[in-house]
């Protein structure tokens, strides 16, 4: 019996991004040789010309899974919070912290930027933002961060933080080191948002 045409499409192209993933996290982007990855997904360059137009193609797909999968990450340690301001300043942390990751810290936050351009102009940016936007003005509403901040501009802002602050670590000849100069900052410039800096609210 044969699969339905959606179906045999779906697993092409998740063999592709598999094996891509692989070269890119090990190898690098640069040196991940196209007919290498097809030939170990027992496919041929045309089947990722078909589905994704070209390596750098592959490699948005690529950086999308790995984007959703750090998303439900970060949710699932933000959700232990015992704060509704913890939650927002686990999650900007968490994400950086990532960037300690060997597979991460390669793809998301070195190839990544090299290849495709500033991470605030790939796909998933604005949806980061607008998620992003929406927590700071819940937090202004309960009377946590000031009131005159303007939620989306602090946003962008902070994504912008989150990515140069992952991008340091990721490209730092001491990661384990960076990171932690890097978190302790990124949590001073969060603590300033505070309708009473310094203060941790309940």
């Amino acid at each position: 019996m044969h699969k339905p045409r959606k179906e045999m499409i779906a697993e092409t192209r998740a063999k592709l991004i598999a094996a891509a993933r692989h070269a890119f996290g090990t190898t690098g982007y640069a040196a991940a040789s196209m007919d290498d990855f097809t030939a170990s997904a027992g496919l041929t360059r045309g089947a990722l010309y078909h589905h994704f137009g070209d390596k750098k193609g592959l490699l948005q797909a690529v950086i999308a899974e790995i984007d959703g999968e750090m998303a439900a990450r970060v949710n699932e340690v933000a959700s232990r919070a015992p704060t509704r301001w913890q939650r927002f300043v686990d999650e900007c942390t968490t994400y950086i912290e990532m960037a300690l990751e060997p597979e991460i810290q390669r793809i998301m936050f070195r190839d990544g930027p090299a290849v495709l351009g500033d991470p605030a102009q790939w796909p998933n940016a604005n949806a980061c933002v607008a998620s992003m936007a929406d927590h700071l003005a819940t937090l202004q509403d309960g009377g946590v961060v000031v009131a005159s901040l303007d939620p989306e501009t602090a946003a962008r802002l902070i994504n912008g933080a989150s990515s140069q602050a992952s991008q340091r670590i990721a490209n730092s000849k001491d990661p384990e080191a960076t990171s932690k100069k890097v978190v302790a900052a990124f949590k001073q410039l969060l603590e300033g948002l505070l309708k009473k800096p310094g203060s941790q609210p309940d």
